[in-house]
């Protein structure tokens, strides 16, 4: 049990034997150890030297002769203290190289997308709590919801639309999409809002799903078939891009 003790707190097989031997014999010459363990003379004064090192064995001259004797087992304490100590410069060394780990993030700029998907029975729900976010995202741009949209989502969301231009959307917010030629958009442009603009799609076939680009958002909504559902990226350079992808195709096609 004691040696399997000592192992735990990192002594070696033969250190154990040479310390339990002092321990037990009190004071003895490298050559006495030797013999009572069985290990060479020089292998004991190498060990010897090692159990020096960890405050349990002192070396004592007497007559010219070499003494060897085991302290109080209560410095076995040292053993923990050293590895505290070790620790404790490990814990500095660590906070030092946290510290300048993030000196280096925050002269990084790291994009991560953040993306969220959202099924038809929550998706009303999200489209009126997101909207002040993509609000004050567009804003902090150019003000401008850009991108196309299936007609369907219209006749789908129409609610939400009519109380986001009639009740809600800052006057600085414009609208300036493209969308399918339909009698849903004409009912639309009846209801003054001038700041929803929507031109006609000419792109040969019609637009199947809806994308807007609202500041730093992407928005993504499929509407034509059940379920609905959106999916949103929360990404600053891919909707940078595409904002002005949208940009450019709006100004060339009046």
């Amino acid at each position: 049990m004691l040696e399997t003790i000592l192992k735990q707190v990192g002594l070696t097989d033969k250190e154990i034997h040479v310390y339990t031997t002092l321990v037990e014999q009190r004071r003895l010459t490298p050559a006495k150890i030797a013999k009572a363990t069985g290990l060479n003379r020089s292998s004991v004064y190498s060990i010897a030297k090692g159990l020096m090192r960890k405050d349990l064995v002192r070396e004592d001259y007497a007559k010219k002769q070499i003494y060897l004797s085991a302290l109080p087992p209560e410095n076995l304490n040292n053993l923990i203290r050293k590895e505290e100590r070790e620790l404790k410069e490990k814990k500095d060394l660590i906070g030092n190289a946290i510290s300048e780990l993030q000196a280096i993030n925050i002269n990084t700029t790291l994009s991560i997308p953040k993306i969220s998907f959202v099924y038809e029975e929550d998706l009303l729900d999200y489209l009126y709590e997101q909207s002040p976010v993509w609000n004050e995202s567009c804003l902090k741009y150019d003000g401008v919801w850009w991108g196309f949209q299936d007609h369907t989502f219209v006749e789908n969301y129409k609610v939400w639309i009519d109380w986001f231009w009639a009740t809600f959307a800052p006057k600085e917010i414009l609208l300036k999409m493209f969308s399918n030629e339909s009698s849903t958009e004409k009912t639309m442009k009846t209801k003054g809002y001038a700041r929803r603009m929507v031109r006609p799609w000419n792109g040969g076939t019609d637009l199947t799903s809806t994308t807007w680009i609202n500041g730093d958002y992407i928005v993504m909504i499929t509407t034509r078939q059940r379920p609905h559902y959106l999916v949103q990226i929360h990404d600053k350079t891919l909707a940078h891009n595409m904002r002005e992808m949208f940009k450019n195709i709006w100004e060339n096609q009046q």
